[in-house]
């Protein structure tokens, strides 16, 4: 074989490949296209997890959306309130106060105890391969108890308890949502500290077919409805809907509810609601001291009328009225209404 042709080539494609070489580097300078600082910065400052509870495909989508099309700051759910003054510092900009606390619930109290499966499952242990057949468990909008949301959680945040329904870890969640998109019967929820109460039930059937399925199920009995003393609740598809603004967390709900299936919300860890009613006294009111300056401010926030003047500085609770909201205290602005 005759080399010399090969080698009389070596020059000519080193040259070409030194040319070529040479273009792309001038390219790559030229056609740049340059980061904003910011963007890398904010990309930092969240979690990298790449969740998804933002609306976005990753952080680092959130933190060009961010940059380059003004999305909002406060987006990132398990980066929280400490992410979101991050970002605030890094954009120049005002927080805005403090994020509205978020926390996934199961809406569904459908235990062992409650309710019960009608075949013994032999298949997949899954909450989306049951659900493809005709519901194995009494109740057909109930939990299946499998556990998806468990598996799926992306911070450990779901257990299964000693009864078979996921519960979430109040302080481990993160509100990404995860839970949210895979359970397959649409019965877990965002919920938030604006939120007080809620019929922690999604079963549409008529009352009389819910009390044969599940125990603690929500029988459209209308009670709640019917003692709100601000009218916040309403019935719709055999369901009390609560308006979040109107209520003022008086209880009259939760209190009246023959199946315990309106609950109040637990937006605190179990070790702070274990100490919050260690210290309250269900037996106290609220009354109004010597203290009282007469300005009336407990008379115009009580939402249901329970204060009334007494003389020119003095005002009286009407303890058959009165729920306990607890709006009076806060309005009082010399502290002179207390619980003895």
């Amino acid at each position: 074989m005759d080399w010399s042709n090969f080698i009389k080539a070596v020059p000519s494609m080193g040259a070409l490949g030194a040319l070529f070489a040479g273009g792309l580097a001038y390219a790559s300078v030229k056609f740049s296209v340059k980061e904003d600082p910011k963007k890398e910065s904010i990309n930092e400052s969240l979690p990298g997890i790449d969740c998804g509870a933002c609306g976005y495909p990753g952080c680092a989508s959130y933190a060009d959306a961010i940059v380059n099309e003004d999305a909002k700051i406060d987006l990132c759910q398990p980066g929280g309130q400490e992410v979101k003054e991050e970002i605030a510092e890094i954009m120049g900009l005002e927080t805005g106060g403090a994020s509205v606390e978020k926390v996934a619930q199961l809406m569904c109290q459908g235990d062992r105890d409650a309710t019960v499966y009608q075949a013994d499952y032999q298949g997949i242990a899954s909450c989306n391969a049951i659900n493809m057949e005709e519901s194995i468990k009494s109740c057909p909008y109930g939990c299946l108890g499998f556990g998806d949301c468990i598996e799926i959680c992306p911070f450990d945040a779901i257990y299964m308890n000693d009864k078979g329904l996921p519960e979430v870890d109040l302080e481990a969640c993160t509100a990404c949502g995860k839970c949210v998109e895979e359970c397959p019967r649409d019965i877990i929820e965002i919920v938030t500290s604006q939120q007080e109460v809620t019929a922690k039930c999604k079963s549409v059937l008529e009352g009389s077919k819910v009390s044969k399925v599940c125990e603690n199920g929500c029988i459209a009995c209308t009670l709640c409805e019917q003692n709100c003393p601000v009218d916040a609740i309403t019935m719709e598809n055999n369901l009390p809907v609560i308006d979040d603004e109107t209520c003022i967390d008086c209880g009259k709900c939760v209190e009246v509810c023959p199946t315990d299936s309106m609950v109040e919300l637990p937006l605190e860890s179990p070790e702070e609601e274990e100490k919050k009613e260690s210290t309250e006294s269900p037996e106290d009111e609220i009354i109004i001291t010597d203290a009282c300056v007469g300005c009336g401010a407990c008379e115009t926030a009580c939402p249901v009328d329970a204060i009334e003047k007494v003389n020119d500085d003095q005002y009286k609770i009407d303890q058959d009225k009165c729920v306990q909201c607890e709006k009076c205290i806060a309005e009082c602005p010399v502290d002179a209404i207390e619980y003895q």
